[in-house]
Order: C-alpha cells, then structure tokens, then sequence
C-alpha cells in the first residue's frame, strides 16, 4: 500500500509537440494535473523529467505551471535512471515507493519504471496519467510494466490509497481534485 511518508511522485516529459498527439491528450493532462495538486496538498517530493527540450520543447504550461519550486532534470536517455541527477535526487528523498505518470508509456515510463524497479524501489504506474501516440503501445507498454513487476493503478485510486481514511486531514480537499 502506498504510504504519503515513503512515496515520490516522477513526472515524465509531457512536453511541446509530442504531448499534444498523445492518445485522449485531454484526460491524459487532467489526470497528471490532479497527481502533481494531489502531491503539492500532501507533501509528496516531486521530480520533473524532460527528454531533449531543445528538440521536444519545454513542458506543455498546464504542467509546468504546477511545479513551480521544482527543478526540471533535463535527460538525453529514455529511462530517468540514466541520468545521474534524477539518482541524486531520488537517493536524497529516501523514499521506497514511486508513482509515475507521463509519456510515452512504451518508451521512457516503461524503461524508468522497469529501471526503478530493478532497483528495489517499489514502482506504481498510474495507468490514466501515461499515454503513447496510440492505445496499442500504451496497453503493450502497461502490459510489459505489470509482467516486470511494477503495479498499476489509477489517478483515483492512488490518491485514496495514500489518503487510507475519509478522516485524513486532506481528504475533502484532495476528493474536490477528482469531482
């Protein structure tokens, strides 16, 4: 179960062009919103990727806007682990638990999730806030994630899991996201 105290939240290239020829773009961005206020209202350390902008462009503004005091970690690689800063900053927050949402799910979620996993860190893919170009990579890419050990879940889910009761002191705050 996922625990508040012991979770991170990896935000994976939503950028430029390419997001805007995601599969249901539209749900896609709602729900990583939702994820990155969710996070920002529970204290849960976020860290922001971005793949090449100077060839994908900066993150899309609904995004961007929403990690003000974040520092973007900008990659070449798929996979954020292959990038020395994005382990720095990981090993800095000494969580165990990743919640990952992004894009493209067969490319660069797919290789970070299987990565962190390989790396003892217990990895859940919110299945609603990754998208590919088409559904196909995307279910295959999920698919391969839950085959390699990683869980799947849901914006809705997630967020109640951490929440664990209606009595949490975040809880109407936090369902107001999701109404």
């Amino acid at each position: 179960m996922l625990e508040i105290e012991n979770c991170s939240l990896v935000v994976v290239d939503v950028q430029g062009k390419l997001a805007q020829i995601m599969y249901e773009k539209e749900q896609l961005f709602k729900n990583i919103q939702i994820l990155i206020k969710a996070a920002n209202i529970l204290s849960i350390p976020i860290l922001w990727c971005q793949q090449v902008p100077k060839a994908l462009g900066p993150t899309i503004p609904e995004i961007a806007e929403l990690l003000l005091g974040v520092e973007p970690i900008n990659k070449a690689c798929f996979s954020c682990t292959g990038h020395e800063q994005f382990n720095d900053k990981l090993k800095q927050l000494d969580t165990e638990q990743v919640l990952i949402c992004g894009i493209e799910t067969h490319i660069c979620v797919y290789q970070t999730a299987v990565d962190l996993h390989r790396k003892g860190f217990e990895v859940n893919v919110v299945s609603d806030a990754v998208s590919s170009r088409t559904l196909e990579n995307k279910q295959i890419a999920l698919e391969r994630m839950s085959c390699e050990g990683c869980k799947l879940s849901s914006v809705e889910m997630a967020l109640f899991e951490l929440l664990k009761t209606a009595e949490h002191l975040h809880f109407k705050e936090i369902a107001k996201l999701i109404k």
